[in-house]
């Protein structure tokens, strides 16, 4: 039995291993709960970072927009008091404007007072052109533009004044397109698009029906009340026929670009109607004549986002056009983007040339067409924008003078080799298979040749036992060269005797009488001589080469 003190001891013992043991784990306890605030701490800190960022960026694009907004506003208000000043410059002009124009009616009548009525037959373009202005013959007039239509430039420059001679140009105006604009009523639409014609009168009476007053010219177009009432539902009726053809983009150039020249003309545009008129202008943004439209439609602010559409659709040249007209070549720089426009065109030759390297070579001469094209373009951008300093033109005319003699080369060659070979038509009805004969195309629908091939032939005559000498008896419609040689080159010799019939299909024959059957067994595809000889008006068999139909 163990004394008291060594259970004491023992006891203790256990407690101080106890006490060391419940000390570890409320150590290693303290140090997890430390890690986990740690990472707490690292979580947090990391979150406060990213709503840092997020907020600054918040602050920047606020920032930002504020910064576009204050530009806006200004912009807007620097139009706004534009415009204010030329409402009251307008104002004060009105009355001056107005005793112009009728000094200018009086001119006119005491012109026609003075002359008596123009001759319709006055020499020269111009003078009857005036002289339907005059008479206010819309309809000659628009007949006279349509026959003249190859001196376009003569009608361009010679049209706005002869329009100043008419009372009242906007209604002579549209009374002149009014059989082909907005929609085609012409009984007869011979010729079948005129819409040429209306956008040059179009384009020729902006100057005409321009405010007298040179300090406000085109700006304030004089058109009546009534004709300018007429000129928007001209316009809204353009507009449904085009949604019943599908849209804008579905409609000639020609018809759009006559629908924007008559909304600028007689200044008709409306605010709800831009997208369409910007849909428009970027669909044919090729024609001459849309950058300028583009402005007096009221697209200016638009006018940045048009050039990077057009950028982004690899109208490269278009875009130029269009920076230069809104005055934006600064923030698109020109020798930037007809050098993309070069590699580009390049680009899409050098494609073409590679899909077409096994074809006929239509594909690659037409790839060198539009190589050509695009340089032309860009030669003639650079000359009328004066960019020589900035993109020489050097390397330009020698790469269109190797491309033209390429051309050049290629087509003698194409020439020498046509001439040198076989036609088409026999290459194509060569049999290949087994090289045997095959019958010329329509023989037996033909009555006066004895067989057609598209292979050249010696020319020579058969007999037929119808008659005896061909020195006594007329030829009859029968009687014809010879059919030449089989195909494949597999031919016999020319036929230079007369035929003469086997014994056994002479006998019985009756000058004159048709047979009673034919001499050998005919297919039926050629000419149907089983059934009395139809495909001959003479009853008479064909000299076929038996060959044929073996």
């Amino acid at each position: 039995m163990a004394s008291p003190a060594a259970a004491a001891k023992a006891k203790a013992e256990g407690e101080g291993e106890a006490g060391v043991t419940a000390t570890g784990d409320a150590v290693s306890a303290g140090f997890a709960e430390l890690e986990r605030q740690q990472q707490l701490l690292a979580s947090c800190t990391r979150l406060y970072k990213q709503l840092e960022e997020h907020f600054s960026s918040l602050e920047r694009g606020l920032a930002a927009r504020s910064d576009s907004l204050r530009h806006k506003r200004r912009a807007a208000e620097a139009r706004a008091s534009r415009a204010m000043d030329t409402l009251r410059c307008r104002e004060a002009s009105i009355e001056g404007s107005v005793s112009r124009a009728l000094e200018h009616l009086d001119e006119l009548a005491a012109a026609s007072a003075a002359g008596g009525e123009v001759q319709s037959d006055a020499a020269g373009v111009a003078e009857s052109l005036r002289a339907l202005c005059a008479r206010m013959d819309s309809a000659g007039f628009f007949g006279f533009v349509v026959a003249r239509r190859k001196e376009v430039d003569v009608l361009r420059a010679e049209m706005p004044p002869a329009l100043k001679c008419c009372v009242d140009p906007a209604k002579f105006v549209m009374d002149a397109v009014a059989d082909v604009f907005p929609v085609d009523r012409r009984e007869v639409k011979s010729p079948t698009d005129l819409a040429w014609a209306c956008v040059l009168i179009l384009e020729a009476a902006v100057p005409a029906l321009a405010d007298p007053d040179p300090e406000i010219g085109a700006a304030r177009p004089l058109v009546p009340r009534a004709a300018r009432e007429r000129a928007r539902e001209m316009a809204r009726e353009w507009k449904e026929a085009a949604e019943r053809k599908g849209g804008v983009e579905w409609t000639k150039p020609p018809d759009a670009h006559a629908f924007l020249q008559h909304v600028a003309t007689f200044s008709v545009a409306e605010r709800e109607d831009r997208g369409l008129y910007r849909r428009i202008v970027v669909s044919f943004s090729w024609r001459r004549q849309m950058p300028r439209l583009a402005l007096t439609l009221g697209l200016e602010e638009d006018m940045a986002d048009i050039i990077e559409e057009l950028i982004a659709k690899g109208q490269q040249l278009d875009a130029v056009n269009f920076a230069y007209e809104a005055g934006l070549q600064e923030k698109f720089p020109p020798v930037p983007l007809l050098k993309s426009c070069l590699a580009d065109s390049k680009k899409m030759s050098s494609t073409v040339s590679d899909n077409s390297s096994t074809s006929s070579g239509q594909s690659g001469s037409n790839a060198n067409k539009k190589e050509q094209s695009a340089l032309r373009a860009v030669i003639k951008c650079i000359e009328d924008r004066k960019l020589e300093a900035e993109f020489p033109l050097e390397d330009l005319q020698r790469q269109l003078e190797e491309l033209e003699k390429a051309k050049t080369e290629k087509k003698k060659a194409t020439s020498s080799a046509s001439s040198g070979g076989s036609s088409g038509p026999a290459t194509k009805r060569i049999r290949a298979s087994n090289g045997g004969p095959m019958p010329p195309a329509k023989a037996g629908r033909l009555t006066n040749n004895a067989c057609v091939s598209s292979t050249p032939a010696a020319t020579t005559f058969v007999r037929s036992p119808s008659h005896t000498s061909y020195a006594t008896a007329s030829p009859y419609p029968y009687d014809r060269p010879v059919g030449h040689g089989l195909y494949c080159n597999q031919s016999p010799t020319a036929i230079r005797e007369p035929y003469v019939y086997p014994a056994k299909e002479v006998t019985n024959f009756a000058p004159g009488l048709p047979y009673s059957s034919p001499p050998m067994s005919y297919p039926h595809a050629y000419g149907g001589y089983n059934n009395g000889l139809g495909a001959y008006n003479n009853g008479m068999a064909p000299a076929f080469h038996q060959a044929y139909y073996r």
